[in-house]
């Protein structure tokens, strides 16, 4: 069975490019009938905090990824957090150290430093192993000395072939990987030694991550087999970058799922687009439902090019799930938005809502951002926020005057309904000589304080004639 895992940080909030590595995981499992799991690497004491751990799982909730096993529901082959499995990276660490597979390392990083820019090197460059054939009088001295030993793994000179199922064959040649560190002074694991483990006792089939870690995976295969194990398959997708084709940062602006959920994105959206960064299907479609991708996805069409996130895309596509939802469900996703701007009380009676869904409804087709709905339909609860310049150019004289007219031929309609609505107010441009616009521009901007809006005809029907009465006698003097 296919067994993929997500494995974040707890370090900050769930970046784009790790949601579209979680994505691409989840997928694959699906697509193959495996198990996805979510793992926390928390062994970063320092930066990793519960508040981000709980945000990351909400965040992969929020648009659409739920996961098999993982911290918060159990499996089979937890436990699903590293800070939990101490005790095994150093039960299995001190195998490989009886099997002589690694070997303790006393040398500190400037003295390793010291030695390299001696030799002429980078002193970034890589260990010289100096302790890998120390004597029993050496370590006795470091010992004594008080050093702490790191646990270096011996690196054979061997040639490397990964099979990626993204990239190809890819080869590493081992006389050009240092002796690395698998273990810490105070036997905390590195990040190359507690993921093999992990990977080996969860029984991981496929590892599918960014292409930054390609460089890492002579290091991991090597660490399989000294523990015994088959290598799993790996893929490594294509690096995010922004639309400058630079590395995706908060210079492009927003990079993490929260912000895009604060902003008002549909959770369908960020899921469509988020899974055509670096694939995309033969025939080139854009717009998917989850199960079509599920169907769609295969980790082959995986492009080696880097992928380009393109918010105004990303924009573009939420538009269209926003017009293909339906009002009430816009209503309720932007509830908070509404609260904070006054449209609505936090605890809005059944009327209350069936008006607003009636609001969303006629503003629906210019709605983009949930974020956005209220400035769309406040007006059908607030008094208008009105535009300046609409007011000085459709609001002097002629507009006045019009508008005075048109309230008059108003009053006279029995039934206060759009066909009512239309028919007095066209059979009124027709008896006076006035082009339609001449009279329905400042008709809406008396109501609602903008030039542009839903039918003038709809909007005035759901104001009320209380409403409008009252804006638009604002304009002309009555009372």
């Amino acid at each position: 069975m296919v067994r993929v895992r997500f494995a974040p940080s707890p370090t900050g909030y769930l970046h784009i490019g790790n949601a579209r590595t979680a994505l691409f995981n989840y997928l694959f499992a699906r697509k193959n009938n495996g198990k996805f799991i979510l793992r926390i690497e928390d062994t970063d004491l320092e930066r990793s905090a519960k508040e981000y751990e709980t945000a990351l799982m909400e965040d992969l909730r929020w648009f659409g990824i739920e996961w098999d096993e993982g911290p918060d529901i159990g499996g089979e082959y937890g436990p699903y957090r590293q800070m939990d499995r101490l005790e095994t990276y150093r039960e299995l660490a001190d195998r490989l150290l009886k099997d002589g597979k690694v070997y303790k390392c006393y040398c500190t990083r400037e003295e390793i430093k010291a030695r390299n820019k001696q030799a002429g090197k980078n002193e970034s460059a890589g260990y010289d192993n100096r302790c890998r054939e120390l004597t029993a009088a050496e370590v006795e001295k470091h010992e004594a000395e008080g050093r702490k030993p790191v646990l270096r793994f011996r690196v054979q000179e061997k040639t490397i072939k990964v099979n990626d199922l993204i990239r190809g064959e890819v080869v590493f040649e081992g006389e050009h990987i240092p002796d690395f560190v698998i273990m810490k002074p105070d036997r905390m694991p590195v990040f190359h030694f507690a993921v093999v483990v992990d990977d080996f006792l969860m029984k991981i089939t496929h590892v599918v991550r960014g292409e930054d870690h390609l460089s890492n995976t002579p290091k991991h295969i090597m660490l399989f087999e000294a523990l015994g194990a088959e290598p799993p398959q790996f893929a490594h997708m294509s690096m995010t970058l922004g639309p400058d084709k630079t590395r995706l940062s908060k210079r492009h602006g927003a990079t993490s799922v929260r912000a895009y959920k604060n902003e008002g994105y549909l959770p369908e959206a960020f899921f469509n687009y988020i899974s055509l960064l670096g694939w995309g299907s033969e025939d080139s479609q854009d717009i998917f439902s989850r199960e079509e991708l599920i169907r769609a996805f295969s980790i082959e069409r995986c492009q080696k090019a880097s992928a380009v996130f393109d918010p105004n895309k990303l924009l573009w596509m939420n538009g269209y799930y926003m017009r293909q939802t339906t009002p009430g469900r816009i209503l309720e996703l932007s509830r908070p938005f509404l609260v904070d701007a006054g449209v609505i009380d936090a605890n809005p009676s059944p009327d209350q809502l069936a008006y607003m869904e009636k609001a969303v409804a006629l503003e629906q087709e210019k709605i983009k951002l949930l974020k956005e709905v209220p400035y769309h339909v406040a007006f059908f609860v607030k008094e208008p926020d009105y535009e300046e310049k609409a007011v000085s150019k459709y609001l002097a004289e002629p507009g006045r005057k019009i508008l005075s007219e048109v309230m008059s031929a108003l009053e006279k309609c029995t039934g206060w309904t759009v066909a009512c609505l239309e028919e007095v107010v066209r059979r009124f441009c027709e008896e006076k000589g006035y082009k339609p616009a001449d009279v329905f521009h400042p008709a809406r901007v008396a109501v609602s304080g903008k030039t542009k809006g839903p039918g003038l005809f709809e909007m005035l029907e759901l104001l009320g004639r209380e409403k409008v009465t009252s804006r638009i006698k604002r304009f002309t003097g009555g009372s």
